[in-house]
């Protein structure tokens, strides 16, 4: 499992290592969600190990929660090339936008969380939603991080 996310997450940081022109992002972003998503199901497939009952549900909501979280995803990788096109020369009104932008993209996931821990439950069960939001939550923690590590401070 841990090796799938290294190497999602390797994708990512690459990606990212330039600043692309907004087109060749837009393309760059869509790869990298594609081969994640693929990844990631897997992942979340072998971890969850659903019941035969509850699992044509669960899967049905998983693709509605991924359809969305993809959208907030691709706008985190836009703040980030944003902040990379930036940073040496970053004023005070790049700054308060990047950092507004990131809350809201932070706000975002967790009611999209919220939203979807409350179906996830309804489809399976509160232990079953409950590890699901876990292992989401770790397998984007772990990339954020890793991400945030190759990012330079604002001022560096």
């Amino acid at each position: 499992m841990k090796k799938a996310l290294l190497i999602s997450g390797f994708l990512i940081l690459i990606s990212f290592q330039t600043s692309f022109a907004q087109s060749e992002l837009e393309d760059e972003i869509t790869i990298i969600q594609s081969a994640f998503g693929m990844d990631k199901k897997q992942i979340i497939e072998g971890y969850m190990d659903l019941p035969e009952s509850v699992a044509p549900g669960f899967w049905t909501i998983y693709q509605a929660y991924e359809a969305e979280r993809t959208l907030l995803a691709r706008e985190r990788m836009n703040i980030i090339n944003d902040f990379l096109t930036e940073y040496e020369i970053i004023g005070e009104e790049e700054a308060d936008n990047l950092a507004k932008r990131t809350f809201k993209n932070d706000l975002e996931l967790s009611k999209l969380h919220s939203a979807y821990y409350k179906k996830f439950k309804k489809a399976t069960s509160a232990f079953d939603a409950a590890k699901f939001m876990q292992i989401d939550t770790y397998i984007h923690n772990t990339i954020r991080n890793a991400m945030q590590q190759e990012l330079p401070f604002i001022d560096q």
